[in-house]
């Protein structure tokens, strides 16, 4: 299990083995850590724009001893068959899913790269820059991923931060699904209400979704 105290050691340790200038994108467990909604987790999720960038930050976390691992027991067949599933490193128990693009069918739109909730940069040679995707895509990129215990992950966001924007998640679903992601619709509908279950969610989110879905 990784800390933020280990998380922000490891990246550390990662700008000194980079060669160039690499940006990222945290999210996942990752991400919730930076926000203080867990204390740890196993995995390190990370979107790269470019691939080159991807294989730079590979050879610096192989350095430190961590291996290529298959994703087979993570994710679920579906998204196994995608070709855009994420490369994945171990070493123990921690883990690094790198995505790079995309994850799986969606894309980094332009609200996740422009609204962040933070910035850290680790700079040593080179600076290794992570940028920490805001909560509502942290919450979507869950409902799409389908892993173990990303519903839990997803209330726990939602309970701890009474400002959550249920618009704005709903608004990057649809956008995803103009972009090509035909499964964002469906995936959020499906989190909702499940969600619904736990927490009030206007009926308009919903006609939203279904209006979307029609066109």
């Amino acid at each position: 299990m990784i800390t933020q105290s280990d998380q922000m050691d490891l990246f550390r340790l990662i700008a000194r083995g980079i060669k160039k200038n690499i940006t990222c994108y945290a999210f996942g467990g990752t991400a919730m850590m930076f926000y203080g909604y867990k204390d740890g987790t196993k995995d390190i999720d990370l979107l790269f724009e470019k691939e080159e960038d991807r294989q730079d930050f590979i050879q610096a976390i192989e350095k430190l001893g961590f291996e290529k691992s298959d994703p087979i027991k993570i994710y679920i067949p579906e998204k196994l068959r995608d070709k855009n599933r994420p490369l994945m490193f171990k070493r123990g128990e921690s883990r690094f899913d790198l995505f790079v693009k995309q994850i799986f069918k969606t894309l980094l739109s332009p609200q996740m790269q422009e609204d962040l909730y933070a910035v850290h940069e680790f700079k040593e040679e080179h600076t290794l820059t992570v940028k920490v995707l805001r909560k509502e895509h942290i919450a979507f990129l869950k409902a799409i991923t389908e892993r173990q215990n990303d519903f839990d992950d997803i209330k726990n966001i939602i309970s701890q931060d009474k400002g959550f924007d249920w618009q704005y998640l709903v608004d990057e679903a649809i956008w995803q699904h103009k972009h090509g992601d035909n499964w964002a619709l469906l995936d959020i509908e499906k989190t909702l209400k499940e969600l619904k279950r736990y927490f009030f969610i206007e009926e308009k989110y919903f006609k939203q979704i279904y209006s979307a879905a029609e066109k």
